[in-house]
């Protein structure tokens, strides 16, 4: 029989496990809610302190040196489509399929659709089959260019080092090919669970977590001496500390095995390799883990570079600096997770530590050294993947809590430089555009108005930040949305962040997530519609009635090709 498009999106899926392909993990199902409501969500008693004075707000900092002041810093709802039954792979029929690239100027912009984290299982095979290839059918009759996918150091060297199971993935992107869609392979270096959206665990390689276990300090470190396993310390990546191999060399190798096994994809099926950076997969350092609570929005997160590693080139700067005081440590006086900005003598508005000889000092440091980590990833990258007809991007966190204050502090201890007096995010930009490399930002969705105005959010304002160093700096942008939404507001939001100027549109655009919400009726209208008129982009031939006229038309057309694969999950 047919199954209708919400008996498809009933189809949730189920976390992953050590053995049978579920896990531990498990996340909330919410139906579509605006970011407002996911953000206000948040318990009354978020800002876990009040502003000090005095002493009372000395005590913050307990140990020297005190920042000496001027004068005297996604959620996704479920995975989606879970096969009811097991059944052995279709015959594939290959298609020819085709790009010059990711996107085009002036022509619309391509949508792609985010996998779900745990699409391939702890024993290497491809989770729910069945709804998996069901689902790439309707994301295919959709008018979607493609997906995006996270390719898991974690799974695929997780016995020994140079040691890698592509079995999956294998199937995964025959799948995709058969259907005709474009790839997003995320080199995925970071652990999953932990993070905003993460629906399962899957840790760092075991060999890895054994030499962190031998060497806690290489894991990033907080001041309070917590460590950090998400993703391995920037501060060890030159430092042969796996095996014999740095950091930097087996994320290398890790991309050149990716390229030797499906290179007959490169250039066709795969189109851009997104290159993990830092937790979640971003250039960033993990200031903010939600992990067991430490973290909770919209608390300035703390910084990172407490290991011995981090700390040694800090000293290193310190001295060649002529401070050699300043090396020791990072500021004493920056709060902990969940202060805001003026609950702390660093990064309050007057006199702050942040706007001081030291703090300038300190936050040129800590950003330069998530600079040069980048660099040495995205310069392996656009080696390895030269010539192949791929593109090389880099994923930034769309950090918008506290960016109305001066000190942006939550953007500072995630290693932008970014105040109301400095941009951090040219560089970045400026980084990127040396080796072409896209630069791919999120929040996308997000409106002013929506978010908690105590805590000065202002996604919008950032975006726009954004686009102008990158405009600036010669370099592609591309977007996400940070939480799963569904509702026309926040898809108009993004076909008007897409659009940055006349004659200059995102280069693509990565839809979070596919779940069993995408595919309820009413969001599955207006999810057709939102990719017609993104592909549509500035025609000023058609006006947007017209568009939705066709998009609904589109809604129909489409709705028996997704029950004709509903039918393939009985069978």
């Amino acid at each position: 029989m047919a199954m209708s498009l919400n008996q498809i999106g009933a189809l949730s899926g189920t976390p992953i496990s050590t053995d049978s392909g579920h896990t531990a993990g498990g996340e909330s199902t919410t139906a579509a809610v605006s970011a407002s409501a996911v953000w206000r969500s948040q318990p009354a008693n978020i800002r876990v302190s009040v502003q000090k004075q005095g002493a009372e707000m000395d005590r913050l900092s307990p140990s020297p040196p005190m920042s000496p002041v001027r004068g005297g810093m996604r959620a996704d709802l479920s995975v989606a489509c879970q096969a009811l039954m097991e059944a052995p792979t279709e015959e594939v029929v290959v298609r020819e399929h085709r790009s010059g690239g990711v996107g085009g100027k002036g022509k619309g912009v391509p949508v792609y659709v985010m996998m779900p984290l745990d699409s391939v299982t702890m024993g290497n095979g491809v989770n729910r089959r069945k709804a998996m290839n069901a689902s790439l059918q309707a994301l295919k009759s959709a008018g979607v260019e493609g997906i995006m996918m996270d390719v898991w150091w974690g799974l695929v060297e997780r016995e020994a080092p140079g040691e890698y199971n592509w079995g999956g993935y294998a199937e995964l992107l025959e799948m995709a090919k058969k259907h005709g869609l474009k790839v997003q392979a995320v080199m995925s270096f970071h652990q999953c669970g932990g993070n905003v959206g993460d629906s399962c665990t899957i840790p760092l390689p075991k060999w890895v977590l054994e030499e962190i276990n031998n060497d806690p300090d290489l894991a990033y470190t907080d001041q309070w001496g917590r460590r950090n396993n998400e993703y391995l310390s920037l501060g060890c990546d030159t430092i042969p500390c796996l095996k014999g191999r740095t950091p930097i060399q087996c994320y290398s190798d890790y991309m050149r095995a990716f390229k030797d096994k499906f290179s007959h994809l490169l250039g066709d099926t795969i189109v851009e390799i997104q290159v993990g950076m830092g937790p979640a997969g971003e250039l960033r350092y993990p200031s903010y883990p939600e992990k067991d609570g430490v973290w909770r929005f919209p608390g300035i997160g703390a910084f990172q570079c407490y290991d011995k590693y981090m700390l040694s080139s800090l000293q290193a700067a310190a001295e060649s600096y002529g401070k050699p005081e300043w090396g020791s440590t990072g500021p004493t006086d920056a709060g902990e997770y969940n202060n805001w900005p003026e609950d702390t003598n660093f990064f309050k508005k007057e006199s702050g530590g942040w706007n001081s000889e030291y703090g300038d000092f300190f936050l040129s440091w800590y950003s330069q050294m998530l600079l040069d980590h980048g660099e040495r990833i995205v310069s392996s990258a656009t080696s390895i993947f030269k010539n192949l007809g791929v593109k090389i991007s880099v994923k930034v966190a769309g950090i918008h809590w506290h960016y109305g204050t001066r000190s942006h502090a939550p953007e500072l201890t995630a290693g932008y430089y970014n105040t109301r007096f400095r941009d951090g995010y040219l560089p970045i930009a400026k980084m990127l555009g040396r080796h072409g490399a896209v630069f791919n930002f999120t929040c996308i969705e997000m409106r002013d108005h929506e978010q908690p105005q105590d805590a000065q959010c202002s996604p919008e304002k950032l975006v726009q930040q954004v686009a102008m160093a990158t405009r600036e700096a010669g370099v592609e942008l591309a977007g996400e949305n940070a939480l799963p939404r569904y509702d026309e507001f926040a898809h108009e939001q993004i076909l008007n962040a897409a659009s940055l100027s006349e004659n200059d549109e995102m280069c693509a655009f990565t839809y979070l997530r596919m779940n069993p919400d995408l595919f309820h009726p009413e969001n599955w209208r207006k999810f057709v519609g939102f990719v017609k008129k993104m592909k549509e982009g500035r025609d000023v031939d058609k006006c947007r009635e017209e568009v939705e006229r066709e998009a609904e038309h589109f809604v129909h057309m489409t709705e028996p090709l997704v029950q004709e694969a509903a039918v393939a999950l009985m069978h």
